[in-house]
């Protein structure tokens, strides 16, 4: 049985364009996230995972549009094919059906590895160069998500006892940021 080709597509970026990973690919579906590679829930991969059916293929531009550490990858890729469902790395040129050979396996955590390892490495870069802008004094940090006014409002809000997580909704903050604006006046 023959069944449908379903796309998945992962930019990291909203000004990154999703269209060119799947390009030149044939495929009846696409399901989209503009999430990093880092998070393990991301919308559009649960919907894919929810819709795909035995006998579907999931095409991938490559293996690090879909996990960016090798556990998640493997476990993807188990998942996706216990059901039978095939995978195909376009990039890459790799299928998984679940009756892989040794070499596929081998290929799948090699290059898997390869993609945890090219994040780290741009994470080791990002520290390095905040660390040498923050010298320049050329580094401000992210900016503030509250006004000085609002952060004295909140303070207020919460000192009189209004629940925490309500103040975190209206702010449009985490609450883990509200406890570091709270943390200010301790």
């Amino acid at each position: 049985m023959q069944g449908h080709r379903v796309g998945y597509i992962r930019v990291s970026s909203f000004d990154q364009n999703p269209e060119r990973q799947l390009e030149q690919v044939e495929v009846s579906k696409v399901f989209t996230d503009k999430a990093s590679g880092k998070d393990t829930e991301r919308p559009a991969l649960e919907e894919l995972l929810a819709f795909v059916r035995e006998g579907d293929t999931v095409v991938v531009h490559s293996m690090d549009r879909l996990a960016r550490n090798l556990d998640d990858l493997r476990r993807l890729v188990q998942q996706l094919t216990k059901r039978g469902i095939r995978i195909e790395f376009v990039k890459e040129c790799l299928t998984f059906t679940g009756e892989d050979s040794p070499m596929a396996n081998l290929l799948l955590s090699v290059m898997g590895a390869f993609a945890e390892f090219e994040r780290a490495l741009i994470r080791e870069r990002q520290r390095e160069g905040i660390a040498l802008a923050k010298q320049r004094g050329a580094y401000r940090g992210r900016k503030k998500s509250l006004s000085p006014e609002q952060v004295l409002e909140l303070q207020q809000r919460a000192s009189n006892g209004e629940q925490k997580a309500k103040l975190a909704r209206e702010y449009s903050i985490s609450r883990e940021t509200l406890y570091q604006y709270l943390k200010i006046t301790e």
